[in-house]
């Protein structure tokens, strides 16, 4: 295969055991870590097959899957979502909606990734045109806004744990609400750059 795969993803770690497993299983692999680099890889080379996680700050999932479906020289280039934070019923409906070819929760079973990959390679896939962008927005938000209040939750539950913890646990917890404080954050730039292109305000 001559054309590669690329994958976006923000954790270094996952991007790492991501790419050192598709090469090893002999596929080329270029990286981003984020959709404004996914963007940027893309114009330079049109990859085969993409990976990528939804929660990503600047740009994440739902944003690029969207800007490939709108070009039509990028609608048939098959996506495939990884993702431990939109894994909801509604989450996989929008995800269809807006274009993914595959959805894989996280922690990624490799075996099903390399499946998916292969299965995806296999076909001929059909262009997937562009959702209806107020359609697309609206979905959108609706995503953000709730997992919003699911961090919200999540973080508050954490810290009423913590109270109650000593030593290496209370530190495995402190560290998990400090990935949560940052997925909260993300959501709500996110969230905030959605609501101004609603309103017209973000050109």
């Amino acid at each position: 295969m001559n054309a590669p795969i690329l994958v976006v993803e923000d954790v270094p770690d996952t991007l790492q055991l991501i790419e050192v497993t598709l090469k090893f299983k002999g596929y080329r692999v270029v990286t981003a870590r984020n959709g404004r680099e996914a963007l940027a890889a893309l114009a330079a080379e049109r990859p085969a097959l993409i990976l990528t996680d939804i929660l990503m700050p600047g740009m994440d999932g739902f944003s690029l899957v969207n800007r490939l479906r709108l070009q039509p020289e990028t609608r048939d280039i098959p996506v495939v979502f990884l993702s431990a934070t939109y894994v909801a019923p509604e989450d996989k409906d929008f995800a269809n909606a807006i274009g993914a070819s595959r959805f894989l929760e996280k922690p990624i079973n490799l075996e099903e990734m390399f499946k998916t990959i292969a299965d995806l390679l296999k076909e001929k896939t059909q262009p997937r045109p562009p959702m209806n962008q107020k359609a697309f927005y609206e979905g959108y938000r609706k995503r953000l806004e709730e997992k919003l209040s699911q961090k919200v939750t999540q973080i508050a539950r954490t810290e009423g744990m913590l109270e109650a913890l000593r030593g290496e646990e209370k530190k495995s917890f402190s560290a998990s609400l400090q990935q949560f404080h940052e997925e909260r954050d993300e959501i709500q730039l996110l969230l905030e750059q959605i609501r101004k292109l609603e309103t017209g305000d973000l050109k």
